[in-house]
């Protein structure tokens, strides 16, 4: 549900996989349920992505996956989650007075607003997982519509998961077969979760979904502090 529009649902995961299997092999038990989530939702919004906006986004977000692969093995994992939630916090109170004041256009649009939210993207997503927060405010700043938010954010974590494989597989292998296989049993309710998420996306109108989505990612990163 979180891939195809539900943004922030997906970060509630992230916490209970941690918890059973430990933070650190979670996120290769993780990453391929993720890629099949993306490639749902860009199959249904592909038309709908800004391609620019992702070009714009691409060196940044590669940087900060090489480093998140280089510390990966040093951060304290409980140091990094409540720095990733005040962050995360910070980012929504910043976006939400940028709509109240008409501001959007004074911040995002610069190349210094993209390298950095890419940047922290790429190394969050590497950590843990964890980067749909930080795009969704970056991409909620940027003022996309319902459907090409959806559609650009499905594109980008589809190029990033995917870039991130090889990682997980030879640095940290975290992917093995014995998970891969794992992930496959889940791909009916994967699909599942994709077909209500469709449904319900299609019933909240533009200026409500925009609310649900700032809340739920709130929510996501006080999840964070537990």
């Amino acid at each position: 549900m979180g891939k195809v529009g539900l943004s922030g649902l997906g970060m509630f995961i992230v916490p209970v996989l941690a918890s059973v299997f430990g933070a650190k092999p979670s996120t290769g038990i993780l990453l391929p349920m993720l890629i099949m989530g993306d490639i749902m939702g860009v199959v249904y919004y592909h038309r709908h992505a800004d391609l620019k906006l992702l070009l714009k986004l691409a060196p940044a977000t590669v940087v900060g996956i090489l480093i998140g692969v280089y510390v990966g093995d040093l951060i304290n994992s409980d140091q990094f989650r409540t720095l990733l939630a005040v962050i995360i916090l910070s980012g929504v109170v910043i976006m939400v007075w940028n709509e109240r004041k008409n501001a959007a256009k004074a911040i995002p649009h610069n190349w210094f607003f993209a390298s950095f939210a890419g940047l922290l993207g790429g190394f969050t997503t590497m950590i843990g997982n964890a980067a749909g927060p930080v795009m969704t405010i970056y991409f909620l700043s940027m003022n996309l519509k319902k459907n090409n938010f959806i559609g650009t954010s499905a594109w980008f974590f589809l190029l990033v998961n995917v870039f991130k494989v090889p990682f997980h597989i030879l640095n940290w292998e975290t992917i093995t077969t014995r998970t891969f296989l794992f992930d496959l049993s889940l791909l009916p309710v994967i699909i599942l979760g994709a077909v209500v998420g469709i449904f319900i996306v299609r019933l909240i109108p533009e200026r409500p979904y925009r609310i649900f989505i700032i809340i739920s990612i709130v929510f996501a990163a006080v999840k964070l502090f537990v």
